[in-house]
């Protein structure tokens, strides 16, 4: 058996990696590829593992895909749940392809470091995802990125703008997403900011994840000698960071609730609270106008979008003309005893990711758009409420 091919899908918070893995797997299943998945969250929600998990292509307990969650895998816990995660992968057969997704928060170098003394594997691509429209919005398109590090430099600090950079430095491959939500005028003084980071590699926008497989199969082995000179810079402050599994001011918060949001009061607080430093905030949650369906609520930066999961099987049940036969109803209301709160199975599950000092005032924001206890009585009696979000769930930026 040869060495396994294996990719690494890295890139700031929100910048496309899950869209990209999901299409990679579309392509793959039509191509017959046996293609072995890891997928990195630093929340404790595993949103990612959880959409990618719930795809066709994986059944239950399948072993080629395994999730690493509550920390990064560039911290000493996540290099060791790696270990442990390739060796169940392994043992499940011969892989054509290994794609590992990191999280948003995620350094590079650990992981060329782990895979450069493998023999089992062959690292090919190194894929840095860079969202564009967050270059835009954050780093006035890409022109900010060298003063705030020649800053940060002086005050020896690191922050997100340090990752950033590093994640660009080290990849083989730089991939510009979310092109289609700015100018193409912005765009180019983008690609030009950043590309100068890393002038030694190919610069490709990517629009949806649109990256042919045939392009991933032919890459050649990773260039360990070109970094070389990065690893000796850089290795001894990453000595501190590699134990810390919130670096770079990160914080994470997690909301859970049973009640449904206020459509109206979340619309207005995206608009009024959703700062720049609030890089990802991701998660499962309904509306009270829209009960029977349960959503994928997906932030980065400045866009938001809500993506149709399924239904929830209380909204099933309380459907006159859910068409089911009593044996399939008996089923459902089974199910619903061994999962089941105050709204049935209906429930509100995010993490959000950002500066320390400002994911608690966005959560916040977040939990007071719960439905209060008199709004429910009003609810739970058929009572409607405004709802200005796209009722065909598609994205849309503030």
């Amino acid at each position: 058996m040869g060495r396994i091919p294996v990719l690494i899908l890295n890139g700031f918070l929100g910048s496309g990696k899950t869209t990209l893995l999901r299409s990679l797997l579309i392509q793959s299943d039509k191509k017959k590829m046996r293609v072995g998945v890891i997928v990195n969250d630093m929340s404790e929600l595993d949103v990612d593992g959880l959409i990618v998990a719930q795809t066709e292509r994986f059944e239950k307990d399948d072993g080629t895909f395994q999730s690493i969650y509550s920390c990064v895998l560039s911290s000493r816990k996540g290099l060791q749940e790696l270990g442990a995660a390739l060796e169940t992968i392994v043992s499940c057969g011969e892989l054509d392809l290994l794609i590992i997704e990191t999280s948003g928060s995620c350094h590079p170098m650990p992981l060329v470091e782990f895979f450069k003394n493998r023999s089992t594997f062959k690292l090919t691509g190194v894929l840095t995802l860079v969202d564009s429209a967050m270059i835009d919005q954050d780093y006035d398109c890409g022109e900010q990125i060298f003063p705030i590090m020649q800053n940060n430099l002086q005050k020896q600090q690191r922050d997100v703008t340090n990752l950033l950079v590093e994640q660009i430095m080290f990849c083989s491959h730089l991939l510009l997403t979310k092109v289609d939500r700015i100018d193409e005028n912005k765009v180019q003084t983008i690609a030009k900011s950043i590309h100068g980071l890393n002038p030694y590699v190919a610069l490709v926008s990517v629009p949806w994840g649109n990256l042919p497989i045939e392009d991933i199969l032919k890459m050649p082995e990773y260039d360990y000698h070109r970094v070389e000179q990065l690893f000796k810079e850089l290795k001894p402050v990453f000595e501190t960071e590699s134990l810390d599994d919130r670096p770079y001011n990160l914080a994470t918060r997690v909301i859970k609730d049973d009640r449904p949001f206020h459509p109206q009061r979340l619309w207005d607080t995206c608009n009024q609270n959703l700062g720049h430093h609030i890089y990802r905030s991701k998660g499962f949650f309904y509306l009270a106008s829209r009960d029977t369906v349960s959503l994928l609520w997906n932030q980065a930066a400045a866009g938001i979008s809500l993506e149709l999961i399924g239904y929830w099987r209380a909204g099933i049940l309380e459907d006159e003309n859910n068409g089911l036969d009593e044996e399939e109803i008996a089923g459902l209301q089974k199910r619903m005893e061994e999962d089941c709160g105050r709204f049935g199975d209906r429930r509100c599950r995010l993490t959000v990711i950002g500066d320390k000092n400002q994911v608690d005032t966005f959560a916040n924001a977040l939990t007071s758009c719960f439905l209060t206890e008199a709004e429910i009585q009003h609810w739970k009696a058929g009572g409607e409420f405004p709802d200005p979000w796209p009722e065909s769930y598609a994205t849309r930026r503030y």
